[in-house]
């Protein structure tokens, strides 16, 4: 029988399929997030982008563990296990937050913290089994500290407010970038959180530049400061983190914890390959 495992984040889903506790097939989709998508959407998009990579083998599938962007809620999680249980017919699909899949990934079966910097960003302190305490995450309105978006955010304070340097803002509006564009995307589009998350991508063209590095670091102290400390003895643990922004951005996101007393652990760009090891040796 086969075990199929998902990492979704807002931007693209990870699926790994496992026959007898080894890897026979990996595919892409896009992201899921039960904040921004209903259940038909989901099913939509399993349709037509899983199904096709899996519909020899669906009927000998029998677990789902999904771990997703908003999943810290029953109702969302139903959500997901409906969009995913409408297309395959699977009675044991497990949903949770991909804040357990970090812990997992980056911790296994030990105690410690762990965080996401991804587009958003999340915390957690680990016992080696389950979340036993968490700051809330509250979106990139109000937090997301240190993520992809909240970075996008600072930036783009600094550009409105005509304080960037005046090479980086000359560079920047010539990729194509002006007010009318970046408002229209932000207030008007869907995933107005991925938006401000890809100027990072434009910061990292730039990572040599002393104004950027500060806006990158400060973001980063953020993180340290309004989740990390808020821990129990937070300082007793090297700081793990998993996601595309921490990863990219390792050597200043390693800056911002000294500057704030933290040691920082393991720093990976994808939890996918933690979590199989996770399920591999510690589920039935």
């Amino acid at each position: 029988m086969y075990t199929l495992i998902a990492d979704s984040g807002s931007t693209k889903t990870d699926w790994i399929l496992l026959k007898d506790n080894e890897i026979v097939k990996q595919v892409f989709t896009i992201g899921f997030n039960p904040y921004f998508q209903n259940k038909d959407q989901i099913s939509n998009a399993i349709y037509a982008q899983l199904l096709p990579n899996i519909e020899n083998i669906i009927n000998d599938i029998d677990k789902i563990f999904y771990y997703g962007a908003g999943c810290s809620n029953q109702d969302n999680c139903n959500i997901v296990k409906q969009g995913i249980g409408s297309i395959i017919k699977v009675k044991a699909i497990y949903i949770s937050h991909d804040l357990l899949a970090a812990s997992r990934a980056l911790c296994l079966d030990k105690p410690g913290i762990a965080g996401i910097l991804g587009t958003g960003s999340n915390s957690c302190l680990y016992d080696g089994k389950n979340i036993s305490e968490n700051v809330p995450s509250v979106g990139y309105m109000w937090g997301d500290h240190g993520s992809g978006a909240s970075i996008g955010k600072r930036f783009l304070n600094y550009y409105f407010n005509d304080e960037l340097p005046t090479e980086i803002k000359l560079d920047f509006e010539n990729q194509g970038y002006h007010r009318e564009e970046i408002l229209n995307n932000v207030y008007k589009k869907n995933m107005p959180s991925k938006y401000l998350a890809s100027m990072s991508l434009f910061l990292g063209k730039h990572i040599d530049n002393d104004f950027i590095k500060k806006i990158l670091v400060e973001c980063f102290e953020e993180f340290f400061t309004y989740q990390i400390s808020k821990y129990t003895n937070s300082k007793k643990y090297p700081i793990n983190t998993v996601g595309s922004i921490g990863f990219l951005y390792k050597d200043l996101l390693k800056i911002a914890a000294t500057n704030k007393g933290y040691e920082l652990g393991a720093v990976i760009k994808s939890p996918l390959e933690g979590l199989v090891k996770f399920h591999q040796n510690f589920t039935e």
